[in-house]
């Protein structure tokens, strides 16, 4: 991807600045864009030999966001040069990188190379470009198929942050009820439990289940580039939520079930986050007409009812020094871990965090 550029030139953003911050948060908002500076790692902006402001572009890990130019540029390079600039800084640390943009708009990126992967009308369509594609991602699960008698195949998707006996109930749960299960664990190191620790948790509190198959999401279940809404500071039960969910639900259904033939989809009630409620929501909307059951699981409680057991309620208990309120929550692989010394930098980020996750 190469443009001509002798009729721009491009700066990148000083995001500590206020002046710079206010001037690309003007040039979106008339757009119709709420720009956020703590919402990206990079940003850039785009003039013309006469020093006026034609577009800007901004990059959060693997995905490109608050792309615009202005409405008397548009038929210029200027969108084109922006997208490449990007996905250029993208893939020097990435082999591929994402995009939500309007439906409408998705014809724009596809002219650059972006290959189409899932559209929530009328809010999002979302892309990909790179080195690798979904296509790899089918192939890792290809690789993982595990053999059966039967069409009883399950699949559970969980973050774990931290694992607790609710998650482990319901693991236990769609074992017993199915040949397989495919458990699904998030994969992106966006949560305060990294993934590497949160995997071997959920490996040795499942160790007796035989017929569990562990996988990881990759970038295309529940991850900050495909759904990240789910990963922003705030909760939601709005538009934004629901149609998140229903691409993310539709990428599970069009690129990931079919190939480990899943017929069953175990999920957890939800009280407590309404993004994780739309996201339940969105699944029992989709998934049927995919031919694939949501089966949800009532939330267990522990000492009184309504007591539901939430690893939010445990990550709380950590960060107000309450954790033996809670601690019958907890299998005994994290029961462990959370009373040694090796989770002192856990307990640290939580206690000083702001987020959810």
């Amino acid at each position: 991807m190469s443009f001509e550029d002798t009729d721009f030139r491009q700066e990148i953003l000083d995001l500590e600045n206020p002046f710079d911050v206010k001037l690309v948060g003007n040039f979106l908002r008339n757009l119709g864009f709420d720009y956020e500076p703590n919402e990206v790692d990079l940003t850039m902006i785009l003039y013309n030999l006469n020093d006026e402001f034609i577009g800007t572009g901004s990059v959060r890990k693997k995905t490109l966001k608050f792309v615009a130019v202005s409405p008397k540029f548009r038929e210029t390079t200027a969108f084109a040069q922006i997208v490449t600039f990007l996905t250029n800084k993208i893939l020097e640390s990435y082999k591929r990188c994402f995009v939500f943009t309007k439906p409408n708009t998705s014809k724009l990126f596809e002219s650059l190379g972006f290959s189409h992967i899932a559209t929530a009308e009328p809010l999002f369509s979302v892309l990909e470009f790179g080195y690798e594609s979904i296509k790899n991602y089918q192939e890792y699960l290809k690789e993982n198929i595990i053999k059966t008698k039967t069409d009883q195949i399950a699949s559970i998707v969980v973050n774990c942050n931290p694992f607790t006996i609710g998650h482990q109930y319901l693991i236990e749960k769609a074992a017993a009820e199915n040949e397989l299960v495919y458990l699904f664990v998030v994969s992106e190191n966006l949560s305060v439990f990294p993934f590497e620790l949160r995997w071997e948790m959920i490996k040795k509190g499942i160790a007796h289940l035989n017929n569990v198959k562990m996988l990881s999401t990759g970038s295309y279940i529940v991850s900050g580039a495909i759904f990240p809404h789910y990963f922003l500071k705030h909760e939601s039960g709005s538009l934004i939520s629901e149609k998140q969910a229903e691409i993310d639900i539709k990428i599970f259904s069009e690129y990931i079930a079919p190939i480990l033939n899943i017929k069953k989809r175990y999920v957890g009630t939800e009280s407590y986050c309404l993004t994780t409620a739309a996201y339940n929501n969105a699944m029992k909307h989709i998934l049927p007409k995919n031919n694939i059951e949501v089966i949800e699981v009532k939330r267990i409680s522990k000492n009184g009812v309504g007591n539901f057991i939430s690893a939010s309620k445990v990550r709380k208990a950590i960060k107000n020094d309450t954790l033996q309120g809670v601690i019958d929550f907890l299998p005994p692989i994290t029961k462990d871990f959370l009373l040694s010394d090796d989770s002192l930098k856990i307990k640290q980020k939580i206690i000083k965090g702001k987020g959810r996750h």
